[in-house]
């Protein structure tokens, strides 16, 4: 089993409350790629700034739905990993936690962790670019022309559910995050940058307001002197080891 620091294990056996931040690396060990990874095939030619974004869906909504599809497809073919797993056991253990993703393909959903707070979106849901309502898959309208499918209320063309650059995050669920970390005794960063604002935020709230920090990421990154334990390395390989160390079964 690997070795842990005690005043790691013994802050974790005695949160009431703990906050979890998690990024792409946690999904990028289930073989989804990065946000900003390179693309493969025809999508290589495009930057992946250049399709999140309102005015490119203004422009071409057919590429930017496109788009969205191939990387639905890719989340598709994805699974779990013991990284999800482990966090769906340790939400048992602990009285409330609430687990914060940027992520947006389901897999902490799929893992079974429960009441996850989605802040970018989930890449499953379709929502009208008017009315920024979901709109169910058997109740889209396609459009030939555009080649975009249409709200069934307004006829105004369907995008992802997603939030893009230049957009503020659902600000009921940024709060509730927020929340989450001010009352939050530990706090964990997983597998994100800390480069993206206002995500980027909530761990460093948590530390700020008393929680004990602690980061898993294979690399030191832009807030690592922030936390006071880093933990390098995969989390599918961290994280279960850790949650055994302190809740064994």
């Amino acid at each position: 089993m690997a070795k842990f620091p005690e005043e790691l294990l013994q802050r974790l056996r005695q949160a009431e409350r703990i906050a979890i931040l998690t990024g792409a690396g946690i999904s990028a060990e289930s073989g989804i790629p990065t946000f900003r990874d390179a693309q493969t095939g025809f999508w290589s030619r495009m930057k992946p700034e250049d399709l999140a974004t309102p005015e490119a869906f203004e422009r071409n909504p057919k590429l930017v739905w496109d788009w969205y599809a191939y990387r639905r497809d890719l989340v598709a073919q994805a699974s779990p990993n013991a990284g999800h797993y482990a966090l769906a056991k340790m939400a048992k253990h602990v009285p409330h936690l609430t687990l914060i993703t940027q992520n947006v393909d389901s897999l902490h959903q799929r893992a079974g962790s429960p009441n996850v707070l989605e802040l970018h979106g989930n890449i499953d849901r379709v929502k009208c670019s008017k009315e920024h309502v979901v709109i169910e898959q058997s109740a889209w309208l396609p459009d030939d022309e555009v080649g975009v499918p249409r709200c069934p209320r307004c006829q105004a063309l369907l995008r992802p559910d997603i939030v893009w650059f230049g957009e503020v995050l659902p600000t009921k669920t940024f709060n509730h995050a927020k929340a989450a970390c001010i009352q939050a005794d530990v706090v964990f960063s997983i597998g994100t940058s800390g480069l993206v604002p206002p995500a980027a935020t909530l761990p460093v709230t948590a530390i700020e307001h008393g929680a004990y920090g602690i980061e898993v990421n294979t690399d030191q990154t832009y807030l690592s002197d922030t936390f006071e334990c880093c933990l390098r390395g995969a989390s599918g390989i961290i994280l279960p080891a850790l949650v055994k160390a302190v809740w064994p079964e």
